[in-house]
């Protein structure tokens, strides 16, 4: 059985997961770690660590090592509620992020302050985001945040993961100073986005809704022309009383400008809606992934 779920790992899934844990190894040891950012999570919390160790001790406890150590309970109780091919993934990009923090060297970057502080957190946005799109996590507060998903689904991954790192990055004032948090604030907010970003632009699409009394010619150009479904739904006019067929369509961001001029050129008294669809899942979008 477990030969039968590894086999099942997306190579593709792997290799996004080892570039997004990349750029996330490279923010922390050029950005974070050399300016002394909490910018929580267990990466954030071993920054902390690493700080408060060496003023006892040496160069202090090294952020890979508290990663992995940190990361443990969490397997343990997450293992039983997520299933063993997501946290097989979830294992995996936890490994990554912490070699290419091992392998990095720590420092490097030379930049203004502020613009450090952006440029990680774009870096750090983009590579949590490409691992949350393999519906994985680099665990820590990612794994952490992904079960309280499971009680909250509408909330995204992100959002909570910008709670839960802005209760640790406030912690962080003890060690490091308002002025780093204020900057750690600012990362915080600059992952959630970016990282919610690319989440919601994987699954962006439009949904539209066409009536009108060629419908059939407008579905059977659709069909052809774009390569997308179309749904024929009775309804009636309530103010004619006359009884009509709505089409339901979902199409790509780029589609909807061919849709549309398919529907004026058959039918210039069409009444159509396009509205976003946030997710999309089935045959010509994002497949349905079971982690379980």
């Amino acid at each position: 059985m477990m030969r039968s779920i590894v086999e099942r790992i997306n190579i593709k899934d792997l290799l996004i997961i080892a570039l997004g844990t990349l750029l996330m190894a490279v923010a922390i040891n050029t950005v974070f770690d050399p300016l002394g950012l909490d910018t929580g999570g267990v990466t954030g919390l071993a920054i902390v660590v690493k700080y408060v160790s060496a003023k006892i001790h040496g160069e202090g406890v090294p952020v890979w090592l508290t990663n992995i150590a940190l990361n443990v309970p969490l397997f343990l109780v997450a293992i039983k509620n997520k299933g063993f091919k997501f946290m097989l993934k979830t294992g995996f990009s936890t490994l990554m992020l912490t070699l290419w923090i091992y392998l990095i060297p720590v420092g490097g970057f030379i930049g203004e302050k502020l613009l450090s502080v952006v440029f990680g957190g774009v870096l750090s946005g983009i590579g949590i985001g490409l691992v949350f799109s393999t519906m994985a996590t680099t665990g820590g507060s990612d794994l952490f945040s992904a079960l309280l998903h499971d009680r909250w689904r509408h909330l995204s991954i992100p959002k909570i993961l910008a709670v839960t790192d802005g209760i640790i990055v406030f912690l962080g004032v003890f060690v490091f100073g308002i002025e780093s948090v204020i900057y750690s604030i600012v990362v915080v907010y600059i992952v959630s986005k970016i990282s919610d970003g690319i989440l919601d632009g994987l699954k962006f699409a439009k949904v539209c809704f066409i009536i009108s009394d060629k419908a059939e010619e407008i579905a059977a150009e659709v069909l052809v022309a774009i390569d997308r479904g179309v749904t024929g739904i009775n309804v009636k006019g309530m103010y004619s009383g006359d009884d009509k067929k709505m089409l339901f369509c979902v199409v790509g961001k780029k589609q909807v400008i061919e849709l549309t001029d398919i529907v004026t050129r058959l039918d210039k008294r069409a009444f159509m809606v396009v509205a976003d669809a946030r997710e999309v899942m089935g045959e010509g979008f994002a497949e349905v992934k079971n982690d379980n």
